[in-house]
């Protein structure tokens, strides 16, 4: 088993969409926290990301079973989108987050 500096903590946030008998959409939003890891992203990571149109910002590594597929992530009371994911041959996953306009409700305005 792989070792992981799990000093820090995420909330996964997962969002679906239902629909009552009218066709009225209804969003759910369910979101759990992990223990995890996370780093700045590197600078090739920030370069080559901002090269295609991302704005890269963390990090985060977990074990491979913490995490479900979610897409959005809150770290430090923000909000931010998950745009690549990586699993090695250990049992930990990363995720690479940005943040983004919108991600964070009509105040946010980056």
């Amino acid at each position: 088993m792989t070792t992981l500096d799990r000093s820090d903590v995420v909330t996964l946030i997962s969002e679906s969409v239902s629909y009552d008998s009218y066709g009225i959409p209804t969003k759910t939003t369910t979101s759990r926290k992990v223990f995890c890891q996370v780093d700045s992203v590197t600078r090739s990571e920030f370069f080559e990301g901002g090269r295609n149109g991302l704005n890269p910002e963390y990090r985060v590594r977990m074990f491979y079973a913490d995490y479900q597929g979610e897409l959005l992530v809150g770290y430090k009371g923000l909000t931010y989108s998950i745009y690549r994911v990586y699993k090695g041959r250990s049992d930990i996953i990363e995720l690479y987050i940005e943040r983004k306009g919108g991600t964070n409700g009509e105040e946010d305005t980056d």
